[in-house]
């Protein structure tokens, strides 16, 4: 029998990939580093959005209400003592208790900033409603004598023919009571400044409606823009200011305080009534109007006054006062230290 030959030798080679490398465990750990992260800015979210009262009572909820009334930690008979030879003596390593009261916390607008700011919405909020509702009494007030001075007029035979020479209106400024010529029924003659007649007994009917109201009065002269100067130089300007004078004089002649008039101007033919005829007769006209939000009695006029959109600008505006009075603003160009300045001063009023 013939010998068998040698066996062959086998080597089995194992590729060893890289597969772990390229495994999915990786994941599982960046799933739980977002998974706190996101878990982080939650809470500080939280922290951010609530209350001094809730910031308290979590803090309490983690720190302890009660301590242990023993005076050491063992709570037995001797209650922290040794026995010596002279008796029981304080141990010097056993210490008594102590709870400390630590500071409230405070985190971002959830702290007292969030109470402050909260407080002063509140406040805020019943400043604004105030002042709603004094304005609103304020406008009632406006439309009752707007319907007494209507319901006057209709209500006297010889004053029927006046109606369409009156109008109120209530405008942003206040009530505006308006004396404005027809044709054929002038409240002044042609260039002049006296009233007529019928004009005083319509005047004396506005003033009768104004004493019942505490409002400071803003009286304006109109004129059409029919050209109007004399030799010296009298126009429309110097016509209107003394129509709008003439009203104030018949107005403090019919009771009315001088105290209560505000400003008295003459604006010829800047505003007219009928802007798409200038020289319609109803553009000449005297206006009375009762500013909102003035008068001693009047109640609006102590209104909150509504805070500053920038804080401290109040102040501001209050020293520059007290220190000057005016605002110096320096020319342009002027060498420093000249003294050349320009002075902005309030214009002064007619009378």
């Amino acid at each position: 029998m013939a010998e068998a030959g040698p066996q062959p030798i086998i080597i089995k080679k194992i590729n060893k990939g890289h597969a772990g490398a390229h495994g999915g465990a990786w994941k599982i750990a960046y799933a739980d580093f977002v998974t706190a992260m996101m878990a982080f800015f939650l809470l500080l979210w939280l922290l951010n959005s609530v209350t001094q009262e809730q910031l308290e009572g979590i803090s309490n909820y983690f720190a302890p209400v009660t301590a242990s009334s023993s005076t050491s930690g063992s709570g037995d008979i001797l209650g922290g003592k040794t026995i010596t030879e002279d008796g029981a003596a304080a141990n010097s390593t056993s210490r008594d208790a102590v709870t400390v009261d630590l500071p409230p916390p405070k985190a971002g607008t959830g702290g007292e900033d969030n109470a402050d700011t909260q407080s002063d919405a509140e406040g805020n909020g019943k400043a604004d409603a105030t002042a709603k509702d004094l304005e609103k009494a304020e406008q009632d007030q406006f439309e009752k004598a707007k319907q007494e001075l209507e319901e006057t007029i209709a209500g006297i035979p010889q004053m029927r023919q006046l109606a369409e020479s009156l109008m109120v209106d209530n405008t942003p400024e206040g009530l505006r009571i308006q004396l404005v010529d027809q044709d054929g029924l002038a409240m002044f003659p042609s260039g002049g400044a006296d009233m007529y007649v019928h004009t005083k007994r319509l005047i004396e009917l506005v003033a009768k409606v104004i004493n019942e109201l505490p409002h400071k009065l803003a009286v304006s002269g109109y004129t059409d823009s029919v050209p109007f100067v004399t030799d010296n130089g009298y126009s429309n300007w110097e016509l209107s200011a003394d129509r709008a004078n003439s009203a104030r004089r018949s107005l403090q002649h019919f009771k009315v305080p001088e105290e209560r008039f505000s400003r008295v101007v003459g604006k010829a033919a800047t505003e007219p009534l009928m802007p798409d005829d200038p020289t319609n007769a109803r553009n000449r006209r005297l206006s009375i109007v009762l500013l909102k939000g003035t008068g001693e009695n009047n109640p609006a006029a102590a209104a909150p006054e509504k805070q500053d959109v920038l804080p401290g600008l109040s102040d501001i505006k209050r020293q520059q006062l007290q220190e000057g009075g005016s605002s110096a603003i320096p020319l342009e160009g002027a060498p420093t230290g000249s003294g050349i300045v320009l002075e902005l001063q309030p214009a002064i009023e007619a009378q």
